[in-house]
Formats: structure tokens, sequence, C-alpha cells
């Protein structure tokens, strides 16, 4: 590399990050939004939100259901959302060859309910999983993990991920000789 020259992050690795560091935070506001709204729905129409909106008595003000239904939708994609991050994280998991390794890092990175103080703390979580490993190690993995979900999330371009999609387990997609 030519001094001086800086290496930008790619983007996607950055949406991926800053995706990650927010999982905690949407995940705890969905569960705080989904309670106000079920409180809210009783408070408005005296019965659970398990009863749809269309159902509610005909005299009840139209302005107020719309705006809890919008309220409603928003949570669900929200929640769908989730789902997505969720769903790429298991992927990595199941079929990469590091997946076990690359989930446990997530998780006590980004996902676990409680955030880690400390990097050691994360490192002390990680060896009831593995073999003590150093910072710089924990770092390089991080940064591995995170690459190669943003990979799973945002999508492949054919001559950049044939290494990644050559460290995945895909058994059933390989021709028999």
């Amino acid at each position: 590399m030519k001094k001086g020259h800086i290496l930008e992050p790619h983007p996607l690795y950055h949406n991926t990050l800053k995706l990650l560091q927010n999982y905690r935070d949407v995940h705890w506001s969905l569960e705080v939004s989904s309670l106000d709204l079920q409180s809210e729905f009783r408070a408005e129409y005296g019965r659970g939100p398990s009863s749809l909106v269309d159902d509610v008595a005909p005299n009840a003000d139209a302005r107020s259901a719309s705006r809890i239904e919008a309220f409603s939708n928003s949570l669900e994609k929200s929640k769908r959302m989730l789902q997505i991050i969720d769903s790429a994280i298991e992927l990595l998991r199941q079929k990469h060859k590091k997946g076990e390794l690359y989930y446990w890092i997530l998780y006590y990175t980004y996902l676990s309910a409680q955030e880690p103080d400390t990097i050691n703390e994360i490192l002390i979580q990680l060896e009831k999983h593995f073999p003590a490993m150093s910072i710089r190690t924990y770092y390089s993995r991080r940064e591995e993990a995170i690459q190669i979900l943003s990979s799973i999330l945002w999508g492949y371009t054919s001559k950049e991920c044939q290494g990644i999609l050559d460290q995945f387990d895909l058994g059933c997609y390989q021709q028999t000789k």
C-alpha cells in the first residue's frame, strides 16, 4: 500500500456495523413500543389488540383507529427487519465453516440483552465456547464476521464473493462427478 493512502471501509461493512451497533436498542424499543401499543389499544377500545382495528365499533374515532393501525404496521415492519437480521446471523452460524465462532462473537458484542462494559468481558464469555483468544484475534474475527454477515444481508457480486462462497458448506448445491 502506498504511503499516505487511506483505506476506506467498504460501505456494506459500514452499514452492517451500524446495524449491529443499534441492534440492542432497536430490539428493546420494539418490545417497549409493542407494550405501549397494547396499552393504548385497550385504553381506546376496551379490549386487547388481538381484535383487529377493522372490528372496532362503528362509532369509534376513525383518526385514532388509523393512527393505531399505522403504529402497528410500523412495528410489524421493524419486527420483520429484525427477523431478517436474525435469519442472516443464523445462516452464518449454520453454514459458514467458522459460523459458530462468528455467531458467538457477534452475540456477545452486539446481540445479547446486556451490553458488555469491556472487551475483556466479551473474551471471558467467549471462553465458555472456545479456547482463549487475544484481543487482536478477537478484533480480526469480529471484522471477518461482520464482512460475512454483510455479504449475506446485502448480497454478493460474482468475482468479489467467490472466496466467501467457498467457505460455506453448500453441499446441496455441489454437482456430483
